[in-house]
């Protein structure tokens, strides 16, 4: 009979601990996820912006030495990620593969122009510096036209700045979640042993002898939760890395770092704070109230 009711309360004990160290690892691994956003929001929306194409379209009789100037010029320009000439033919390919029909043969002539396809990087894709750029390069005798997507850039623009300002308000609203969450599950988790608490109380024991064990075993598990969100935010971070390349999500190793010892020591600061404060608590409670 002694021996069941034992394994029953260890049980009961695992259970517990259990369900703590899942709800700080559930938690803090969305914080992770915040904070993945916080980190890299800047830049997907430069990754955005780098895709902008400004297309310049040359005029029949400029020269190859002026193209092939204008080129250099661009790609050693400080706001130039990539320049690439792309020839009339060059053009009427992609366009014949892209619309699956030769229309060449139906007009019986190239309409298409000799072009430069421009990427910029991505401080320079806002409507302002787009403008000067736009202008300095209009002024070339042979170009005949310069195009980009405006209302894409300004959209783009606005949309990344009202992106960054919600999510960095998300991340303050999900770490007082996280806190009220983390001091719920240890405050129930107390809450069962308050007769223990009391009982060692009224044999003599200080606050602070009973206070350290709880401390010890709740901060241990603050300790196991953020390991676990870690480790499900890194698993997470190598899949989205594998799947989208492009996008560089674990490239900032000193950023991820960073924040791995801030979701760990946002999993021992709550954990110990919350047991602090909820051990107190039953500690400063009178006998009878320890039934309500």
């Amino acid at each position: 009979m002694g021996q069941s009711f034992e394994r029953y309360q260890k049980r009961r004990l695992i259970s517990s601990y259990f369900s703590v160290v899942l709800s700080i690892a559930l938690v803090l691994f969305l914080l992770g996820v915040l904070g993945v956003l916080v980190i890299n929001t800047q830049k997907l929306g430069n990754h955005f912006k780098e895709q902008i194409k400004v297309s310049i379209f040359l005029k029949d009789n400029a020269k190859q030495v002026e193209i092939d100037q204008l080129q250099q010029s661009l790609a050693l320009a400080s706001y130039t990620k990539e320049a690439v000439y792309v020839s009339k033919e060059d053009a009427a390919a992609m366009l014949k593969e892209e619309i699956e029909e030769d229309f060449l043969d139906f007009l019986g002539y190239n309409p298409l122009k000799n072009a430069i396809d421009l990427n910029l990087k991505a401080d320079f894709v806002n409507e302002e510096k787009l403008e000067e750029i736009v202008s300095e390069i209009t002024q070339k005798s042979f170009v005949a036209e310069v195009n980009y997507d405006q209302p894409l850039v300004g959209l783009l623009d606005n949309n990344i700045k009202k992106i960054s300002f919600w999510i960095l308000i998300l991340s303050a609203f999900m770490t007082l979640i996280a806190v009220l969450l983390i001091n719920a599950s240890i405050r129930l988790a107390l809450y069962s042993k308050r007769f223990i608490i009391k009982t060692m109380q009224m044999v003599g024991a200080t606050k602070r002898f009973i206070r350290k064990p709880f401390l010890y075993t709740h901060i241990k598990l603050g300790i196991i939760g953020a390991l676990l969100a870690i480790g499900a935010l890194a698993g997470l971070l190598a899949y989205l890395d594998y799947v989208f390349p492009g996008l560089g999500l674990a490239q900032n190793p000193i950023e991820l770092a960073v924040l791995a010892l801030l979701i760990l020591s946002l999993g021992i600061g709550i954990s110990g704070g919350s047991t602090f404060f909820a051990a107190q608590r039953f500690l400063n409670l009178r006998s009878a109230d320890l039934f309500y």
